[in-house]
């Protein structure tokens, strides 16, 4: 793998790393608040996880309901919160109604004119709104957003065997206000007795019921993307390249020996040896001439007399002037061009 694959992986490898070991930090140590308004499951000022973990503590088994009140029939030994829904259908607040009339408990808050005149009769007067009112002996503390009459705060309607409690605003049960005031002992008494089973509405805040991966965070599935995508990255730069192999070494020409072997076969099937040798002569010839500064044009008297100023033999003169018969006289004339190449005397 080349250095700049291999930086690349390493770069991928370590951001996923870092987004795992911080989102793993995060979900022990709670993170940082977040959430959807009025959510059951949300830490933020708007939140209403606070309010939960308070019922939970004063002993009411708490949910997190996924489903649609249609869908899922809350139990009537049940106290159903709702606060802050964006939009409510028709047959969600029938089966709100018909739960409440067998005995369920409704709390609600930030539902449309229209969505409370399904549930009970008559609709509460709008008004502005007040940050301090009095319920009963209690001072509860809003954000002042309620667009109830001032000193309106809460709302009891009685449908059947239960009763529905409507509150003009949900802030004195979320995180930044519950503490406020008698903001919690609101909370407390709108659950109802301690052992009565206490279901958030989460379906209305965008928590659906989901399986496999679609149930992972957004966060988690591009971490999984992430961590994908570096494994991808890695086998590409691991795997091997379409094509033949890379050789280790550059392919040299053949060596000498075979191309003499070559060229030796290649005469030896023509069986003409002088034709070919007659350039080796004359190359010897002249290479001998050079060495004594006589003419390459000249006599074989000259030549004969070069040979014996070089100390070659009379044999070896013979072979430079006598036509080439045998296979001796071809190695005899190889030997002779190769001393007076060598022989610097």
């Amino acid at each position: 793998m080349s250095r700049s694959w291999r930086i690349a992986v390493v770069v991928i490898v370590v951001v996923v790393a870092a987004n795992l070991l911080l989102r793993f930090i995060g979900s022990i140590t709670g993170g940082t608040p977040g959430g959807p308004r009025s959510s059951s499951y949300a830490t933020s000022a708007a939140g209403a996880a606070a309010y939960a973990e308070l019922l939970g503590r004063a002993g009411h088994p708490v949910r997190q309901v996924r489903a649609l009140p249609h869908s899922e029939q809350p139990s009537p030994a049940a106290t159903v919160i709702l606060l802050d829904p964006p939009a409510v259908a028709p047959r969600d607040l029938d089966a709100l109604r018909q739960f409440v009339g067998a005995g369920g408990r409704l709390v609600a808050a930030g539902l449309s004119r229209e969505a409370i005149g399904r549930l009970i009769a008559p609709v509460p007067q709008l008004g502005p709104g007040s940050t301090r009112v009095r319920v009963q002996r209690l001072e509860i503390r809003t954000d002042g957003t309620s667009l109830w009459r001032p000193h309106r705060f809460l709302v009891v309607g009685r449908v059947g065997r239960g009763a529905i409690y409507l509150l003009a605003d949900s802030s004195p049960l979320q995180n930044r206000l519950l503490p406020r005031a008698d903001n919690a002992a609101l909370g407390l008494a709108l659950a109802g007795p301690s052992a009565r089973p206490v279901d958030f509405l989460e379906s209305y805040h965008g928590y659906g019921r989901s399986s496999g991966l679609a149930a992972l965070p957004l966060a988690w599935k591009l971490l999984l993307g992430g961590l994908g995508l570096a494994a991808l990255v890695y086998m590409v730069a691991r795997g091997r390249r379409f094509g033949p192999p890379q050789e280790e070494s550059r392919d040299l020409p053949p060596a000498r020996r075979e191309y003499v072997d070559a060229l030796a076969g290649s005469i030896a099937r023509t069986r003409r040896r002088q034709e070919a040798v007659e350039p080796v002569r004359r190359e010897a010839r002249k290479a001998l001439l050079r060495r004594v500064a006589l003419s390459p044009d000249s006599g074989d008297p000259a030549v004969r007399e070069a040979a014996r100023r070089v100390g070659l033999t009379e044999a070896d003169a013979d072979v430079l002037l006598d036509p080439v018969r045998t296979d001796a006289d071809v190695l005899a004339l190889g030997r002779v061009l190769a001393r007076i190449g060598q022989d610097q005397r």
